[in-house]
């Protein structure tokens, strides 16, 4: 018996894109599974049955604060498994931090408490961590539907039907045996700080999806001598041939000594190994056009900012009307230099020149798959441009779910997530894109993974 609790009995755990995909599933799995603990345990008040985000969360509310201290105080988790749910960076800390509270929990008392009870929402993807599989998710007496193919299945075959409805209770009387073994709480948690044991695949948050990947650059050039300016606003190192800096803003390599000729060629070559296509321009007046043509045409864009660059034109002001706008399927990413002052009011101004630029993104750059990635250091920037383009997908492909504008067919296809899906040529790195008056596209040159470093192209 566990009426009276303090702490709600479970925290739920999902990915967004099931949320998306078929929010009146999810919502009513969660109301159902409420229900039935509120038949079980009736001492206890609507607030103390569940947590779930988007039921608990108010404007003004610090979200990150909220979910770390219910998956540290919660009496269990209940997770939703499914390839969304493990491809889904933030899950990944919610399951990692719970999980730890148990391990914690059972190294201070002696005790196991199986406070984290796996719900399989969808068929699950291959080469689950061992950490997760050493959790068992099926049981025999769950039945062979569930087992094949989860619990949404049954609820689209049959929304209040007798294996479903069988299935919740199950779940609740889980919960309910679970939650009366009152796991012991996490002193502190910092959610942002948990190193997730998945996304699956190394870093990449999903199986990658082959389509078109637009990277537009804002970035500095070369100056004929060093020294920084008396303010301090830009570095010092923008001499041509020997710095951060070259002639072009493609040739921009904030991680110094570059590992690769310049912090483009580098994305583009991560990029296209991940098996996308890409294009370059530079950021210019067009932006917020060129942006929206890549949007209608199905493809995802990220742009590369230099924190240095980014408050003076050309680029301020385009850059100031792309935060200024709705653009849902495009990333930002910032990249902190290694010669960029650590620390001090330089270090200050460089940021909060960045801010002034990106006011409301720079408030998102910390919620649950941001597309505004700031700071991003020469170790995860590859992990984060790739994290970056899969959000995107996904958003773009939430579009298509929910009946937004656009030929679904011809977007899965060209994702490769259906019938008349076409092979995309392999693409590398072009050494630079031609200089032009007025940016333009330019499109990656077929493969060629012995062409000449940047000191030896032409």
């Amino acid at each position: 018996m566990v009426g009276g609790a303090m702490e709600p009995l479970f925290f739920f755990s999902y990915a967004r894109r099931d949320q998306l995909a078929g929010s009146t599933f999810v919502d009513q799995f969660f109301s159902d599974l409420k229900d039935e603990l509120a038949r079980l345990e009736p001492a206890v008040g609507p607030a103390g049955l569940g947590y779930r985000d988007t039921e608990r969360l108010r404007v003004g509310d610090d979200w990150e604060r909220q979910l770390s201290d219910n998956v540290a105080s919660c009496r269990t988790l209940v997770a939703l498994y499914s390839p969304a749910y493990f491809a889904s960076p933030y899950c990944g800390k919610e399951w990692t931090a719970f999980d730890e509270r148990m391990c914690r929990h059972q190294e201070l008392t002696g005790r196991s408490v199986p406070a984290l009870i796996p719900v399989l929402w969808e068929p699950l993807p291959e080469g689950l961590p061992s950490r997760v599989l050493r959790i068992q998710y099926v049981q025999r007496d769950m039945g062979e539907a569930y087992a094949a193919g989860g619990l949404r299945s049954l609820l689209r075959a049959d929304p209040y039907g007798p294996e479903y409805l069988r299935i919740v209770r199950k779940i609740a009387e889980r919960v309910r045996e679970a939650a009366g073994q009152f796991l012991g709480e996490l002193p502190k948690l910092e959610l942002g700080a948990v190193q997730g044991c998945f996304p699956l695949s190394g870093e990449q948050p999903s199986p990658v999806r082959p389509g078109m990947v637009r990277l537009f650059v804002a970035a500095g050039r070369a100056r004929e001598s060093g020294g920084s300016s008396p303010d301090g606003t830009e570095p010092a190192a923008r001499v041509p041939g020997g710095g951060w800096y070259g002639s072009q803003p493609w040739d921009w390599a904030p991680y110094h000594p570059p590992s690769v000729p310049s912090l483009v060629v580098g994305a583009q070559r991560a990029i296209t190994r991940a098996g996308h296509i890409t294009t370059l321009d530079e950021i210019g007046p067009g932006l917020a056009v060129d942006l929206d043509r890549a949007r209608e045409n199905n493809q995802v864009s990220v742009l590369l900012v230099d924190p240095w660059a980014a408050r003076q034109e050309p680029y301020r002001e385009a850059l100031r009307e792309f935060d200024d706008q709705n653009h849902p399927v495009t990333g930002v990413l910032v990249p902190a230099g290694t010669g960029d002052p650590p620390d001090g009011p330089a270090r200050d101004r460089l940021w909060g020149g960045v801010r002034a630029v990106f006011p409301r993104n720079w408030l998102h750059r910390s919620g649950p798959e941001p597309l505004f990635r700031v700071r991003v250091t020469r170790e995860r920037f590859e992990s984060e441009l790739l994290r970056t383009v899969t959000v995107a997908q996904n958003r773009l492909l939430d579009e298509v779910d929910e009946g937004e504008d656009g030929d679904p067919e011809a977007i899965r296809a060209s994702f490769g997530l259906g019938p008349g899906a076409r092979a995309l040529p392999g693409l590398a790195i072009p050494a630079r894109p031609a200089p032009r008056a007025h940016p333009g596209p330019v499109t990656a040159t077929p493969p060629d993974d012995e062409a000449p470093s940047r000191g030896d192209s032409a």
